[in-house]
């Protein structure tokens, strides 16, 4: 069958909220290539928004999760637990930064581990209100709507929102907020609309995926953190995106040398299996009753397991290391493009292999280039590259390739693109 029969089919059954950015119907895929019904390759610079950070199929994932299909497929953690669960959490708590006891719970995705996140924040500090950051994204349920700080597409018609979240400005230098001005921002928050010692938590991402791939300023999380410190207030870091060797740390807010109080992670963590996890010092996870977290499909046995074997991969093949390499060669084509198209490319930037290149016209960053950068994405999937698109302002592509992809794919991908930029320029 057909791509074009299979979206016509799709279209039919499934709503259309839950949309496709290409009409590309997988058929198999390893690493970082994949190849449609059609029999058409395709490099993958996406990894299912930075899902595979392992690759497709990694033999070590897929072996492990074969091994544990033949076990068992669910029991809940909650009735009948695993060894499995216990190896992960372990791993995980022993990866976080800071010198303070860890303990984690398992869930099942993103949303769900900030939801969760918020509970155990709330219920620790017997406190009400969280605070997040324009641009940001956190889900799509109430709640991480209510916290995401983008209307299109995924707060449109959505609302009321729960109470008792804030926004403040995200501090980015290149459109023009300062750190100062996040930070008056903050305080002029705390003088308006809720005191300090009602906030529960601050929620922030350490790079923004949604918004732009922009970098917090490590002094600002620095600062965060003190002012967390002094008002009793939670520092909630998703890593979401960002984790799992993606930035070339394990966590992005290590680059910062912070401590977070909680932790959300996804993506990454069950490299192409559902799992998510929210982490963090020991005390504050504790504090939710018995039966107060949890879920029937949190930490399946599947997710675990695969789990497990991601952080033997990320450690075995030193992924954070060539998230780096990564990032630093495909940053070198992206600066060939901008040399020669220098009207089109207003910046780019990178943590690792967390990459973004910014369109705008006449080489002004205050002119956004949304169509190009639809167009650019549309064109490279024809030619057989898929990539995505974000920010706030819908001009930012993004690249999260494997990191295990091989360094001659990655060099036939930037070619493409350069080749695609060209033809539209």
């Amino acid at each position: 069958m057909s791509n074009s029969e299979l979206q016509q089919r799709k279209q039919k059954a499934i709503a259309r909220g839950e949309g496709n950015s290409f009409t590309v119907y997988v058929q198999r895929a390893k690493n970082a290539e994949l190849w449609d019904v059609e029999g058409k390759r395709y490099i993958d610079f996406g990894s299912g928004i930075a899902v595979v950070n392992t690759g497709h199929c990694h033999p070590k994932i897929t072996a492990a999760v074969k091994a544990q299909v033949e076990n068992f497929s669910h029991t809940c953690l909650m009735v009948t637990p695993y060894e499995s669960a216990v190896t992960l959490a372990e791993g995980i708590n022993a990866a976080l930064p800071g010198p303070t006891p860890k303990k984690t719970i398992f869930v099942t995705t993103g949303g769900e581990a900030v939801e969760n996140a918020v509970k155990i924040a709330r219920s620790y500090t017997g406190r009400s209100g969280v605070i997040s950051f324009n641009g940001s994204f956190h889900g799509r349920t109430l709640l991480t709507m209510g916290l995401t700080g983008k209307v299109q597409p995924y707060k449109a018609g959505f609302g009321p929102f729960p109470a008792e979240l804030y926004r403040i400005p995200y501090p980015n230098a290149l459109l023009g907020i300062s750190e100062s001005q996040s930070l008056e921002a903050l305080n002029q928050l705390f003088k308006c609309d809720i005191d300090p010692e009602r906030v529960a938590a601050i929620i922030i991402e350490c790079v923004q995926g949604e918004g732009g791939f922009y970098p917090a300023p490590v002094s600002f999380l620095k600062t965060l953190r003190a002012l967390c410190d002094e008002k009793g207030i939670l520092l909630i870091c998703d890593e979401i995106q960002t984790g799992f060797a993606r930035t070339g740390r394990m966590f992005a807010h290590e680059y910062a040398g912070i401590e977070a109080d909680l932790v959300t992670m996804a993506k990454g963590l069950g490299g192409g299996y559902p799992i998510a996890a929210v982490a963090g010092k020991a005390e504050i996870m504790d504090h939710p009753q018995p039966g107060g977290l949890g879920g029937t499909y949190a930490g399946s046995p599947l997710g675990c397991t695969a789990g497990v074997a991601v952080l033997e991969a990320i450690q075995e093949e030193q992924l954070c290391q060539r998230a780096e390499a990564i990032g630093e060669r495909l940053v070198q084509h992206l600066q060939a493009i901008q040399a020669k198209h220098p009207a089109l490319v207003g910046d780019i930037r990178h943590l690792g292999a967390m990459i973004a290149l910014e369109l705008v016209e006449n080489g002004d960053i205050n002119q956004p280039n949304a169509a190009l950068t639809k167009a650019i994405c549309a064109a490279a999937a024809e030619q057989g590259l898929l990539l995505l698109s974000c920010g706030t302002r819908g001009n930012v592509i993004r690249f999260l390739p494997p990191l295990t992809i091989e360094m001659e794919i990655l060099d036939e991908g930037a070619a493409i693109l350069s080749r695609v930029i060209d033809s539209l320029a």
